[in-house]
């Protein structure tokens, strides 16, 4: 199954700086329905991820009720992603 959606860069400031997609509330419903098939704990979502061209596997952040998309570095070089961008996102999951 494919969700694309619109959404905000954004920087998290941890114990090191990381960059996410936030998933837009009105998607994050249709993540929590695949998500009690799909997680394999602590609430993360294993999802294959589209920008532009670029591809990669990842896992999504549980955050305050939503989800966070995260861009590793490398991955947003490539697509050329700063953080405050809005950019069109594809998830992918996979069957159960």
């Amino acid at each position: 199954m494919d969700i694309e959606f619109d959404a905000e860069v954004i920087e998290w400031r941890g114990p090191a700086p990381y960059v996410f997609a936030v998933v837009p509330p009105d998607v994050v419903d249709l993540v929590h329905d695949l998500a009690s098939e799909l997680t394999y704990g602590w609430g993360v979502v294993p999802a294959g991820v589209t920008i532009g061209d670029v591809r990669w596997r990842t896992s999504l952040f549980p955050k305050d009720g939503g989800y966070l998309v995260p861009l590793r570095t490398a991955e947003r070089r490539r697509a050329g992603v700063e953080v405050g961008d809005v950019v069109h996102v594809t998830l992918t999951f996979d069957a159960p």
